[in-house]
């Protein structure tokens, strides 16, 4: 028999209504929920396990309950054995590196869009002077042989 109660389980019994209560209960590392069916209490459990799901922020968790199960009634806050310590949970590097990756990648396209934008703008604007390619080929050909001329007067090839 199951020790807790299982998000999708939960949403299901809040939206029929067997929901008769719920308590917020602190322990150490953070805050946990406990559910009222009838005659029984249970806590909310974890997705991929049968234990306990806790919440670092009473703010998390009370937005949790709100938006994802539509309970916006608690009836009461156990604070009692509550400890800001972080006792249940191991380190996550893996997880910083990766949110580091992802707001590295989002700074990165955000000014990409704005480089094209940018250019998009300028060749849309009337006064833009445009470039054939015969002419930019000949600029460019001009340019590499005036390096290469350099390149030579300081002994280099």
């Amino acid at each position: 028999m199951n020790q807790t109660i299982d998000t999708a389980t939960a949403r299901r019994m809040a939206e029929a209504g067997t929901i008769r209560g719920v308590s917020i209960i602190g322990q150490p590392g953070g805050w946990s929920v406990m559910l009222k069916t009838g005659m029984l209490e249970k806590p909310l459990g974890g997705q991929k396990t049968d234990k306990p799901r806790t919440w670092r922020s009473l703010d998390t968790l009370t937005e949790y309950l709100r938006k994802d199960l539509s309970i916006v009634r608690i009836d009461g806050v156990d604070a009692t054995h509550h400890s800001s310590a972080d006792v249940h949970r191991p380190g996550r590097p893996d997880a910083a590196a990766r949110m580091k990756r992802a707001h590295e990648a989002a700074a990165h396209d955000a000014w990409f869009r704005a480089q094209v934008d940018a250019g998009i703008k300028e060749a849309d604007d009337p006064a833009t002077q445009w470039i054939s390619n015969e002419d930019a080929e000949a600029s460019m050909e001009k340019l590499l042989t005036r390096l290469e001329a350099e390149g030579k007067g300081r002994g280099t090839n």
